[in-house]
């Protein structure tokens, strides 16, 4: 066999071990989410828990959304970002629906929202309320559909290619296995200038095999969360060459034998957004461009957080890097700022991005958890 040959058997005999420890996952998630919870009040730990408030235009989406739908929400953040109106959406691993009903009525009547989740217990409520949230938000029709399948198997789902202006996923790319696959198939399925805007759970170092193997300790969102270093390669490798934070937090576990299983491992509730933007680069650099916001985002009106460390206050000229001027001039963004310089010089390095760890927070300190 010469080294070719024993590369491909390698691969194979690598795919087959994702597929088994898949289809085990699959089955102890389903079980989990689909029988062993029936609300968020029954989980263990409190990793698969909002960490912050929702600001007030989704706080008052959610006065519309069914009670039944809400209670059987097991996110972990913030999925829903600004600039929506008119938008088509897939929401990975939507569950009961809780976030595909909330951005229905912020893309209005004329956008779409597809869900996808691979237990039946939990499609059944989503669907179960399609026409109570249709006549609640006061449409002639449904904006919203439910599609059972799983989001390792997207290319298997008939979706059309670049199909997609938004996803989003909320605390689930951490229950999946194979989470490359998912972040390849999504940007497949994005329209250029789209984006993939989603919460989940990190580490900071890799969880050992024992852990993951745990079926509480996956179904609770804490051994399959990736350390944040191999969630950045993927995600790059993926096509998403700039991965930016938009908010994390340090999650408490509150559960002290599982607390005793993990040790020193602590965990993050992060919202990244990833852009597919042709052109972007692997540093940020710097070419003396410029952008001043307008202040017409809806829920935006005085300043717009693109992220973790970029805030833009309305009629204020701001410096940015050639990454971010695209973030901005290349997507739904673009109506709501003046862009100022052009690509002719460059200066080298962006100094007002970057850093290690990409987490502003750290575990040191107890943090607050508050479930909506």
């Amino acid at each position: 066999m010469d080294v070719l040959q024993e590369q491909e058997v390698a691969v194979a005999e690598r795919l087959l071990k994702i597929k088994d420890m898949s289809n085990t996952i699959h089955e102890e998630v389903q079980n989990y989410y689909g029988k062993e919870l029936q609300q968020s009040s029954d989980l263990k730990t409190t990793a698969c828990c909002t960490l912050t408030a929702p600001p007030k235009h989704i706080l008052e989406a959610l006065r519309n959304i069914h009670d039944e739908v809400q209670d059987k929400y097991y996110g972990c953040g913030l999925t829903i970002p600004d600039q929506l109106k008119g938008l088509r959406i897939l929401d990975l691993g939507s569950g009961s629906g809780r976030d595909c009903y909330i951005a229905a009525q912020l893309v209005g009547e004329e956008g779409f929202v597809v869900g996808v989740d691979m237990t039946s217990e939990q499609l059944a409520v989503a669907n179960k309320h399609l026409e109570y949230h249709r006549e609640k938000f006061g449409y002639a029709r449904s904006n919203v559909s439910f599609v059972k399948g799983n989001i390792e198997s997207l290319d298997e789902l008939g979706f059309e290619l670049e199909s997609f202006d938004l996803i989003i996923s909320n605390c689930v790319l951490n229950l999946v296995v194979d989470k490359q696959k998912v972040l390849n198939d999504a940007f497949k399925l994005l329209k250029k200038g789209g984006e993939m805007y989603f919460s989940d759970v990190y580490a900071d170092r890799r969880f050992p095999k024992t852990l993951q193997n745990n079926p509480i300790l996956w179904g609770e969102c804490l051994s399959g969360a990736l350390y944040w270093n191999d969630f950045l390669n993927y995600a790059r490798n993926a096509g998403f060459t700039d991965p930016r934070v938009v908010e994390d937090k340090p999650i408490g576990v509150d559960h002290k034998e599982i607390e005793a299983l993990m040790g020193d491992i602590k965990v993050y509730s992060v919202t990244y957004r990833l852009f597919k933007i042709d052109g972007l680069e692997s540093e940020c650099e710097d070419y003396g461009q410029a952008v001043s916001y307008k202040g017409t985002i809806d829920g935006a009106t005085h300043s717009f957080d693109l992220d973790d460390h970029h805030n833009f206050p309305k009629g204020k000229m701001i410096t940015v890097c050639g990454n971010t001027y695209k973030m901005l001039n290349d997507t739904r963004y673009r109506e709501a700022f003046d862009f100022y310089g052009n690509w002719n010089t460059h200066y080298g390095i962006y100094e007002g991005c970057g850093g290690k760890i990409p987490f502003s927070k750290t575990a040191d300190g107890e943090p607050t958890v508050s479930c909506c």
